[in-house]
């Protein structure tokens, strides 16, 4: 069983920084691809950053120039820089894994998310 746990979020003041970690773990071949979305209340999940394993990146034009994703492949990890935090990012933020291959098949798994948010 593949399990995403993430880590990082919290509160923080705007202008401020945060770092989300998200690690895979299980009987994992390879990952195809590995980012974060979020869903702010009220509103629908959205796509904030992806990375493929060949470390080619996609961003969400909201966070172009203030978000960074990174990704670990010997961790099966992918972390998501954030800083010049602004209200509007406020939500919580969900790992996505695209494409694991493992003993079973080629699947899709969400992490449970982790709340972030910005106030003064």
């Amino acid at each position: 069983q593949v399990q995403l746990v993430e880590s990082g979020g919290g509160l923080v003041q705007p202008g401020g920084s945060l770092r989300l970690s998200c690690a895979a773990s299980g009987s994992i071949f390879s990952i195809r691809a590995m980012g974060w979305y979020r869903q702010a209340p009220g509103k629908q999940r959205e796509l904030v950053a992806t990375i493929t394993s060949g470390v080619s990146t996609n961003y969400a034009d909201f966070v172009k120039g203030r978000f960074t994703i990174s990704r670990d492949n010997t961790k099966n990890t992918v972390y998501l820089q954030m800083n010049s935090l602004e209200y509007e990012d406020t939500a919580v933020y969900y790992c996505n894994a695209a494409g694991v291959h493992t003993s079973t098949g080629v699947r899709n798994f969400w992490g449970q998310g982790t709340q972030v948010t910005v106030s003064s």
